[in-house]
């Protein structure tokens, strides 16, 4: 069994990432904040930290003993008012490690305890300042590194998701005062919507949330987009355009790419990994048979397929049974290349199946077409999710919602059976699963400790 660190000591860590920089902060965190203040830190006024008003902000010098060690800001934050609802002291130096490292051993020497990763979350975690969904989200916003996962941090964070959650609970506290009305006075009857009603908009808004999943996902941990198509369609031309450099070998020569190569970029806001890969042929040798067959792994294993067509050559000689099989598969996008030497056929002439998206035309050399190709890929891998107030990227919450969707769906099919304490339970099951996700009803100590070790020390 995991335990949790003390919440009533002192603690102090480098808030500010590793490496050289401008400025760094050393952030201590407990009833003694102020106490090792004054013995770490002299004003340049002559003024004693513990006397400063919270929220200024004083020059002066860290020392360690009767050392000075670097010119210093002093930060100062009374509890409750402060990130963790302790005392707070924030000490900027400049941004060397050696002056962060030396600046964190004079207040470790001064009574201070090292902090664990995430301790300042959890502590406002357990103070009451922030939920444990706004808790995980600071993590997230950290770990950001496009617009599209800094966007899905903010839903947490800024309480966006714990609204709408916040309504789903109320609904489903409201399914379960008609089931126990039920339950305890059976003769008096419930009218049947004062239970179905609140439990459909439960189900509902359970269901739209666990519909941006893959969306949040996505943003996380990115999306893998697979360049495939006959050799020489421009494959490897596409993927060096949407980089902005050249990382794939170009060649008028047909089979130059046997094995594939990944790319990372950032499309939309969203992080993909672009694989150009082997042209799909009948193969002359053993070597590119092998690359032919890792290509179509790959393109089944993608989050999407970029099928290009050459718009210069006949199409009926690009579309053989492989390719118009492609045409059918989901989550498939068909680019028709190299638009800058004209049009042989028309789209309408690929007569692809309904619900298909429609072609997209680039030009790799002129660039044409190419902010589209980005518009068109961020849609299929988003969906109608696009669009959406807020996104799941959480896996903890997911399987949360999920299991509060079955609860509540168990429930409704419970209640119009006439089983009324049964379904009780499933909305107690619902609302239990829903709680854990913010952590306002009490969590374990366990779960609580696996979440926060993935944070960094400062945080």
């Amino acid at each position: 069994m995991a335990n949790l660190p003390p919440s009533d000591d002192t603690i102090a860590a480098i808030a500010t990432a590793p490496g050289m920089g401008a400025v760094g902060v050393v952030r201590v965190s407990g009833p003694s904040a102020y106490a090792l203040a004054d013995a770490v830190f002299v004003p340049g006024n002559g003024s004693r930290p513990s006397a400063t008003k919270p929220g200024r902000v004083v020059y002066g010098h860290v020392v360690d003993g009767g050392r000075r060690v670097d010119e210093a800001l002093l930060l100062t934050f009374r509890a409750p008012r402060s990130y963790t609802g302790q005392d707070v002291v924030e000490l900027q130096t400049h941004g060397g490690p050696a002056a962060l490292r030396a600046t964190l051993d004079a207040c470790l020497r001064s009574g201070a305890r090292l902090a664990g990763p995430g301790e300042f979350t959890l502590r406002a975690y357990l103070a009451g300042r922030i939920d444990l969904l706004q808790a995980e989200s600071v993590m997230d916003v950290v770990e950001a590194q496009t617009d599209a996962s800094l966007r899905n941090a903010g839903f947490g964070l800024s309480g966006a998701l714990g609204e709408r959650l916040g309504t789903v609970q109320s609904d489903i506290l409201e399914a379960y005062a008609a089931v126990q009305a039920a339950f305890d006075y059976p003769d008096d009857g419930v009218p049947e919507q004062a239970l179905a009603e609140p439990v459909a908009r439960a189900a509902l808004e359970l269901r739209r949330l666990l519909a941006t999943a893959e969306a949040g996902r996505l943003s996380r941990v990115g999306a893998r987009l697979a360049l495939v198509g006959r050799p020489n369609v421009g494959k490897s031309s596409l993927l060096n355009a949407l980089l902005g450099y050249e990382r794939s070998l170009v060649s008028a020569t047909p089979g130059t790419t046997r094995d594939y190569l990944e790319a990372p970029l950032t499309l939309g806001g969203v992080p993909v990994t672009a694989i150009d890969t082997a042209g799909i042929r009948q193969a002359e040798d053993d070597i590119e048979a092998s690359g032919v067959t890792l290509a179509k792994r790959i393109a089944e294993q993608a989050d999407l397929r970029l099928l290009l067509l050459d718009g210069s050559e006949s199409l009926s000689e690009q579309l053989d049974e492989a390719a118009r099989a492609e045409l059918g598969k989901g989550r498939t996008l068909v680019v028709v290349t190299k638009t800058d030497l004209g049009g042989a056929w028309e789209d309408a002439e690929l007569r692809l199946p309904l619900g298909t998206e429609t072609p997209v035309r680039v030009s790799a050399l002129t660039g044409e077409g190419l902010r589209e190709l980005e518009a068109a890929v961020v849609a299929a891998l988003l969906g109608s999710a696009a669009g959406a107030e807020v996104w799941l990227g959480n896996e903890r919450h997911v399987a949360a919602i999920t299991a509060a969707l079955e609860s509540v769906e168990r429930a409704g099919a419970q209640a119009r059976g006439g089983w009324y304490e049964l379904a009780a339970l499933d909305l107690q099951e619902a609302m239990r699963a829903l709680a854990g996700i913010t952590g306002r009803d009490g969590i374990g100590d366990e779960t609580l400790a696996s979440i926060f070790s993935r944070f960094c020390v400062g945080k």
